[in-house]
């Protein structure tokens, strides 16, 4: 396949059968990275309805920024890895300290924001600025595996990334990232996952019993109550897991201990 036909396929394909997603409808960097937090390691479908509710409550940086904690996680439940929902806080209240509100404009500062990585840095220039940033994900990754790596079993993103750069379109970098997702994604439920065949896939560990589990029991308990007790927020079914989650938790700043009681921050 020529670099030609696989543009014209993926714009094809797009034009037929784009999604009509809600953050592709806004050029605003806050919302845009409110959604590419949601969208890590959850389904679109779950997120649409928690992205339309995040947005509603907190339309701004600075009202995330001012918002309690409580609050946000409240809102975030249902989408799991809470973590995120904390870093996405703390990003608002860095760009409304630092930056007065507005987003910075460079790749590179953005990266210097808490939580934000270079694929979350790149989407966001490409999808807010049409910037033609080159940045991998999930979704893209299955769309060029599958159709120029069909045949290799371990395929590095650093290879991808050359053909990434080499089909980019300059023009509109916006659109051209929404059609590579929207294939991937219909790759996704049509064949066996093709990013399998990425040295970088790791299978997603089994959440019952697991410690992410805990965690998620341990802050629901604590968003219904201000202070509980260890005594009375111990789980004697999954002891190990219990101490794992509380001192993650600690550690990610999401809850405090004083004395024998537990709280969120």
């Amino acid at each position: 396949m020529t670099d030609k036909q696989f543009k014209n396929k993926i714009w094809d394909y797009y034009r037929k059968h784009g999604r009509n997603l809600p953050w592709r409808k806004t050029k605003d960097p806050y919302k845009i990275l409110v959604s590419e937090v949601m969208l890590q390691q959850t389904q679109v479908e779950r997120v649409i309805p928690k992205y339309k509710a995040f947005i509603k409550k907190f339309p701004t940086t600075h009202t995330l920024a001012r918002a309690p904690l409580a609050s946000v996680l409240k809102l975030w439940s249902g989408l799991g890895y809470n973590r995120r929902a904390l870093y996405l806080k703390r990003t608002a209240e860095t760009v409304v300290s630092e930056h007065k509100g507005i987003f910075p404009k460079t790749k590179s500062e953005l990266e210097n924001l808490p939580g934000i990585g270079p694929y979350t840095a790149g989407a966001i220039m490409a999808f807010a600025h049409n910037n033609p940033e080159i940045f991998i994900e999930t979704n893209i990754r299955t769309v060029y595996i599958h159709l120029f790596f069909s045949q290799k079993k371990k395929v590095s993103d650093r290879d991808l990334l050359l053909i990434i750069e080499r089909t980019l379109d300059h023009h509109n970098p916006r659109q051209w990232y929404a059609a590579l997702m929207d294939y991937g994604s219909m790759l996704k439920a049509i064949t066996p996952n093709p990013s399998r065949k990425s040295i970088h896939y790791s299978k997603q560990s089994r959440f019952e019993g697991s410690v992410r589990q805990e965690r998620g029991r341990i802050l629901k308990v604590l968003l219904e109550k201000d202070s509980v007790s260890e005594k009375k927020l111990r789980n004697n079914d999954a002891k190990i897991q219990f101490t794992q989650a509380i001192g993650g938790l600690i550690k990610d700043g999401l809850i405090k201990k004083k004395k024998s009681s537990y709280s969120l921050r």
